[in-house]
């Protein structure tokens, strides 16, 4: 047997000695300034203008909602939370929180339909589709006070076009100002009328942008052109239509032009001889500045405030659904 050799075993180096920190020159400290703070400078015109315009009035609504105060007033009379306690016993708020739900599910169903149908067609072969598209947006563009006048020789009660041709067609004229769901159906058509082609080329965007290979292959499978719309676009135009269903909801429930505007033609009242058409920003605005009691209004303003955000939560578990269903599709 061989002898084994022992190997002297060399003692553990030693750790080397910290160096010294290096001093940084302003210049370099200027450039790591930079790259921390640079950011939030370039977003922050954002926040300051929301903090200026968005989240000022809204605290600022809420102080003013907690007092009696009338619009020559400079400072109220506090009462707590007694606007909100006669505003859930205020039966026309209700009566213009339904009126403005009524409104929004008549103008937003048909709306998102009709784009995305005008989007499928636009999304042809069209001859000339850069004037179509730049003709279905035309309404978004018109001036409110010109959608006043069409639509007020449109639905006029003695001398409307909609009532001159169902009185041609032998059918009974309908009475558009004092009747509740014809007034519904008119504003929603308005609605409908101004945002349509602005929705629609928000999917047109997102359906021009799914890929052709998807298409191509569809169409190599043997899929037929509804089938391939139903199967392969529609389920792609998830993302951009819950977008617009909630934008169409904030928007909706916010409604406040057109019915104003339906306001003003002959025959009718604001909101509505019987408050038929009334919506709740309407109200605000007939309490805020022809009644003058800007706490109720502002007290309103919040009401309206809290539907919309449990609206938006809806919408949001909505979404939340559909992109689950839409993975376990996958």
């Amino acid at each position: 047997m061989s002898e084994t050799i022992a190997r002297p075993v060399s003692p553990p180096a030693s750790p080397a000695p910290p160096r010294p920190p290096t001093k940084l020159t302003l210049r370099q400290r200027l450039s790591i300034a930079d790259v921390k703070i640079a950011p939030w400078l370039y977003i922050s015109p954002f926040f300051i203008l929301f903090a200026i315009t968005g989240l000022f009035p809204l605290l600022f609504t809420a102080y003013v909602s907690l007092f009696d105060w009338e619009l020559l007033d400079e400072t109220g009379t506090f009462i707590g939370l007694e606007n909100y306690t006669e505003l859930f016993g205020d039966a026309q708020f209700w009566n213009s929180l339904v009126n403005t739900i009524s409104i929004f599910l008549l103008s937003s169903i048909p709306q998102v339909i009709i784009a995305v149908l005008l989007a499928a067609l636009l999304n042809t072969n069209l001859r000339a589709s850069t004037g179509w598209r730049v003709g279905v947006l035309l309404p978004y563009v018109a001036s409110l006070v010109a959608v006043g006048i069409i639509f007020g020789n449109l639905f006029g009660v003695q001398f409307g076009l909609v009532n001159n041709t169902l009185e041609i067609l032998g059918l009974d004229p309908v009475n558009w100002q004092n009747d509740r769901f014809a007034s519904h159906v008119a504003i929603a058509m308005m609605v409908n009328w101004r945002w349509t082609g602005y929705n629609t080329l928000i999917v047109l965007a997102a359906m021009q942008a799914i890929p052709r290979d998807l298409i191509e292959a569809a169409v190599m499978d043997g899929a037929g052109a509804a089938r391939r719309f139903f199967s392969v676009v529609l389920p792609l135009l998830r993302p951009t239509l819950i977008f617009v269903v909630i934008t169409s909801t904030i928007g909706g429930l916010q409604i406040f032009t057109e019915p104003k505007l339906f306001s003003e033609l002959p025959g009718s009242s604001n909101g509505g001889a019987q408050n038929q058409f009334q919506t709740v920003t309407l109200y605000l605005y007939q309490s805020g500045f022809q009644f003058q009691d800007l706490g109720y209004a502002s007290a309103i303003a919040w009401m309206l405030f809290l539907v919309i955000i449990i609206f938006a939560i809806a919408n949001f578990l909505l979404t939340r659904r559909l992109a689950a269903s839409g993975e376990a599709d996958r």
